[in-house]
């Protein structure tokens, strides 16, 4: 029996993978959008680089995991039915970590978080009804405790059908979370809520840069509108893998919601800021909250034009609600589960910029080996 894995090519889905290969024994399931099992691989393998060197990946791909060709805003993903049969039958739990984080767009984020995770949802519960599901996790995000300020949110009493929501990714997760609970009531479900994601606490390396353009701009203002007392909940990488790794492995989970975050640990901008400079040998900023609302209208004004300034904007845009709402999210119950909290950002914030400025904010992907005389399944490539 396998674990279906959702989102597997993605950033956050590439360390679930890793931490399932590396740490566990179970096979894997991996649902891709891909024309090819080969172009399947090669997407794979653009993700779990950042993990693992080429001969170890084909191993473990070879090894352990069977790819499904599918997508998931189509019925049954678009398998023919014995492939879709051998899914449901083989498929002992599921962690569907895949959304739209396209905070512009209702569409897509409708589309691909509400649409795909019915679908997702609809596979757990023909596989309960045939044989019983060990565990069904569901990968959200803080963000759907709607709009908030000054507070520091527990788990059980984030959601608030009566706030507003910042965007139409955090409207939708809100709702997916929903429809778990409706549709799969006597179903073993673990909800995690990771909050900001930056970097890894480990090494400089990434492949998920937006969030790492909107903290570079920032950092290179001499004046931020901000308040330099507010605290920010970022979280790594590696943190967040291993949680959901960890908690969707263990027998009886204690509580049925994570959030994944840095909780009353979250740093203050001037704790940020002050390690960056000392890191950089740069002056410390200046802070000038009342600057707040100038910047927040011109930054909506930018983004309405064109160019690389529009890009920046755009970016801070899709942000700056979650940089100025000073909540942090209470972790006490991820902490208790792993016996560890997570690394403070100011850690290894300078590295994970160095890095991202030097590769232009891309990850220096590998291609595909030319030389390698065999694909993934271990059969002569033509």
């Amino acid at each position: 029996m396998a674990i279906f894995v959702t989102g597997s090519t993605g950033y956050i889905g590439s360390y679930i993978v890793s931490g399932l290969l590396t740490g566990h024994r179970e096979p894997l399931n991996l649902l891709v959008r891909a024309k090819s099992q080969q172009e399947a691989r090669a997407r794979l393998w653009q993700s779990l680089q950042l993990h693992y060197a080429f001969p170890e990946f084909l191993d473990r791909l070879s090894g352990r995991v069977r790819i499904f060709l599918g997508d998931l805003t189509s019925d049954h993903f678009g398998l023919d039915e014995q492939e879709y049969r051998d899914l449901v039958d083989s498929t002992d739990s599921l962690i569907h970590c895949a959304a739209s984080l396209n905070r512009k767009s209702e569409k897509q984020c409708l589309n691909v978080n509400l649409r795909g995770s019915l679908e997702i949802i609809q596979l757990a519960r023909r596989a309960q009804n045939h044989h019983g599901l060990r565990r069904y996790s569901h990968v959200s995000t803080v963000a759907v405790a709607g709009h908030r300020q000054d507070e520091i949110v527990q788990e059980d009493s984030a959601i608030d059908w009566n706030r507003s929501d910042y965007d139409p990714y955090a409207r939708t997760k809100k709702f997916c979370e929903h429809m778990v609970a409706q549709l799969l009531p006597d179903v073993p479900r673990t909800i995690f809520r990771p909050a900001i994601v930056l970097g890894d606490s480990r090494r400089p390396e990434t492949t998920q840069f937006d969030m790492v353009r909107a903290f570079h701009i920032l950092a290179g203002l001499p004046v931020l509108p901000l308040r330099p007392t507010d605290r920010i909940d970022i979280v790594p990488a590696d943190y967040v893998g291993k949680a959901i790794v960890t908690i969707h492995q263990k027998d009886h989970a204690a509580h049925g919601i994570y959030h994944l975050s840095s909780g009353a640990g979250s740093q203050t901008y001037r704790e940020l800021t002050d390690a960056l400079a000392a890191a950089s040998g740069r002056s410390t900023p200046f802070y000038t909250p009342r600057l707040g609302k100038p910047f927040s209208s011109t930054i909506d004004w930018l983004a309405r034009r064109s160019g690389k300034l529009s890009q920046a904007a755009w970016l801070l845009k899709v942000f700056w609600p979650y940089l100025v709402w000073n909540t942090a999210f209470d972790n006490s119950r991820v902490v208790a589960e792993l016996g560890e909290a997570p690394a403070k950002f100011s850690t290894y914030a300078y590295p994970l910029l160095q890095f991202s400025r030097k590769n232009n904010f891309r990850y220096p992907a590998q291609p595909w080996p030319e030389s390698t005389a065999k694909d993934a399944t271990g059969s002569p490539r033509p």
